[in-house]
């Protein structure tokens, strides 16, 4: 399987975007739609700023890999053709 470049765990990035966007919009409980609350991007942009855009932990972790002759390995490549073997053919499907 091929690895990400970046960790496991959520960057720190994801998590000011997941909290900044779910600040948001409010899920009423009595079936009503959702709303956005415009008054609130400010606080969503803040979060954006104060993360890095690029993280070199995940540059570092990908100079590695481009440097290994052995990534992605022989049977990583052989999975992704056959995948790419196996998937339908979509222009194929104009009905």
């Amino acid at each position: 399987m091929i690895q990400s470049a970046s960790s496991s765990s959520p960057s720190a990035r994801n998590e000011a975007i997941i909290a900044a966007a779910a600040s948001l919009t409010s899920r009423p409980s009595n079936g009503a739609q959702d709303q956005i609350h415009i008054d609130k991007a400010a606080t969503l942009r803040t979060s954006l700023q104060k993360v890095p855009e690029i993280r070199p932990e995940v540059v570092e972790r990908a100079r590695a890999l481009a440097a290994d002759p052995a990534y992605p390995s022989a049977g990583i490549i052989r999975q992704i053709g056959a995948l790419i073997v196996n998937s339908p053919d979509l222009s194929e499907d104009l009905t």
